[in-house]
């Protein structure tokens, strides 16, 4: 598809956290390619109290997205979708594009007619076919479509947003972004670096501190020569705290100092990340950091998988795989528990590997 300049206003439907946010880059990429000379605005939800979406953590000041526009999840009150229509038909769009994580046809419907009618949009772009309204899975492999595939392919009319390549997973990162993080690594900066967020809000996703703590304790043995800075939260620190605890070499624990941003700026300088599956995993990916990750079993094997054929994701396909519990007790997260510290190592030595043989 050429770009299109007549287009003027284009009004983009995600919703989600950062996670969800960043695997939809290579979209926004396109949608940037394909209208060149519009205002992007993002529909998108705002967590509560907070004045800006988790998606401004991510896209910033990267000229992807211009503004934002509040969408109150499961909203059923008539005066919140009366505000919202509004919004929409004062703001004009041309086209809107569809970007919503995986729904029920009937919900992508209603959805379709809300914009069509309520909000007055004469052009939607990405409304998926049935084909995109399942995971498909490789035969051979076992692996689960990608959900920055799955969300490609539902906007191919518009183009190739080409997820496979690195470039249309870039943040953009500003100098001011590159300079704080260099600044808050201090010593670090410039050497050889693990990064490690071990820290996650769901307890299905959490490897354990005992475990991050003995990985960490064995990785500084044999890397005397790396520093460690520990990513994440102000909830996070006291945890990246502890496993890091018998590191004895220079160290740094950024939790809570840093914006996502700022913590994607950091990766550009790391040789590997350590963690669950999380937000700073996916950020990790899109600066080309190698990934090790201890990944729950609760989602399908791949869809939420670090982009990039350079990672190690150490997942256990237990026989309650794809879950999707975000706490787990019966199980006692047997997918996650399974995984030993030696696996991890083994994972992180082929990573870094090349690395030492330079």
């Amino acid at each position: 598809m050429q770009p299109d300049t007549s287009v003027k206003r284009v009004l983009i439907y995600r919703l989600g956290s950062l996670g969800d946010t960043t695997v939809a880059l290579p979209c926004f990429h396109l949608i940037e390619r394909a209208y060149p000379n519009s205002e992007r605005v993002l529909l998108t939800n705002f967590p509560i109290h907070a004045k800006a979406p988790a998606s401004a953590a991510v896209l910033g000041e990267s000229g992807l997205v211009h503004g934002y526009m509040r969408y109150t999840v499961g909203t059923r009150s008539p005066g919140e979708l009366l505000r919202l229509a509004g919004e929409i038909r004062r703001f004009k769009p041309d086209v809107l594009v569809y970007l919503m994580p995986l729904r029920k046809p009937s919900a992508v419907q209603r959805d379709r007619w809300f914009f069509r009618l309520a909000g007055g949009v004469k052009r939607i772009v990405g409304v998926p076919a049935p084909v995109d309204l399942v995971r498909i899975q490789n035969a051979a492999t076992g692996m689960y479509q990608a959900e920055a595939v799955r969300l490609a392919q539902t906007v191919r009319a518009m183009g190739d947003a080409a997820p496979e390549k690195l470039e249309n997973w870039s943040l953009r990162l500003t100098a001011a972004e590159k300079k704080t993080a260099h600044v808050s690594l201090g010593e670090l900066a410039g050497k050889p670096l693990i990064v490690c967020g071990p820290g996650t809000k769901m307890q299905a996703k959490d490897w354990g501190q005992e475990n991050w703590r003995a990985l960490l304790t064995k990785l500084a043995a044999g890397y005397p020569g790396f520093g460690l800075a520990l990513i994440g939260a102000k909830e996070d620190a006291e945890v990246s705290e502890y496993v890091a605890r018998d590191w004895p070499g220079a160290k740094a624990n950024l939790c809570g100092q840093l914006s996502p941003r700022e913590t994607a700026a950091v990766f550009e300088g790391a040789n590997v990340f350590l963690g669950p599956d999380s937000g700073p995993m996916h950020l990790a990916a899109c600066a080309g950091m190698p990934c090790v990750i201890a990944f729950s079993a609760r989602g399908l094997p791949g869809v939420w998988y670090p982009a990039g054929q350079q990672h190690r994701v150490i997942y256990h396909k237990v026989n309650c795989f794809g879950c999707n519990l975000e706490t787990c007790i019966v199980e006692g997260r047997k997918c996650l528990t399974s995984i030993t510290v030696d696996e991890m190592v083994a994972a992180v030595e082929s990573v870094l590997a090349p690395v030492l043989k330079r």
